[in-house]
Formats: structure tokens, C-alpha cells, sequence
């Protein structure tokens, strides 16, 4: 299972840093999603781009948890010589994410 069979992701960027929000579509799902997605299991998956330590946010009241992301975007918007200085598409690359432990989505 990935983070896709049940959750949304949006991402943003502040400067640098990648700003990465995963919604499970279930609330019985949080839980599960939160424990699989832990600060080192995030920064392992994102790969050698990240340049310190990930920092996780749950925000129970609306079912989200908010990652940020340090050094992903290779300088950030204005002067990134990556494709997507943004980080737009890192939403697809994290719900490309396994979830191991999880079975099917409810």
C-alpha cells in the first residue's frame, strides 16, 4: 500500500524548504498514516536532497500531517536550478510512498 491508496498530498515551498501535507480520505486512517509516516521514514524515502532534519506536524483537528522538508528544492524558487523549484510535483513522489504495515485501505 502507498499513500496514495488513502490519503491526498499537497506540497508547497517556503524558500528551500518543501512544504509536504498528507490528508488521509478516512479518519480511521489517520493513525495508521501518522506512525508510518515518521520524520526519519519521510526523509529516507525524499532521498539524499534533504539537508536537515524533517520536522512533522499532526494537525488532528483537520486529519492532516504537515511535513517540512529542508533543502529539497536546491535553493528554492528564485534560485533553483531544478525543474520544479516549487516542489509541485513532490506531492506525486511522496504518494508514490509504501506504507509498510498497512493493508488494504478501508
Amino acid at each position: 500500500m502507498t499513500v496514495d491508496d488513502v490519503a491526498d498530498v499537497r506540497t508547497g515551498d517556503k524558500g528551500d524548504t518543501a512544504i509536504v501535507a498528507v490528508f488521509p480520505r478516512r479518519s480511521e486512517m489517520y493513525d495508521a498514516v501518522l506512525n508510518a509516516m515518521s520524520e526519519d521514514a519521510v526523509a529516507s524515502f525524499l532521498g539524499a536532497g534533504v539537508t536537515g532534519p524533517v520536522r512533522r506536524t499532526p494537525m488532528r483537528g483537520v486529519r492532516g500531517i504537515v511535513f517540512e522538508v529542508p533543502g529539497l528544492l536546491g535553493g528554492g524558487v528564485t534560485g533553483s536550478p531544478v525543474l520544479d523549484g516549487h516542489g509541485k510535483c513532490l506531492s506525486y513522489l511522496v504518494a508514490t510512498m509504501p506504507l509498510p504495515g498497512l493493508g488494504h485501505p478501508l
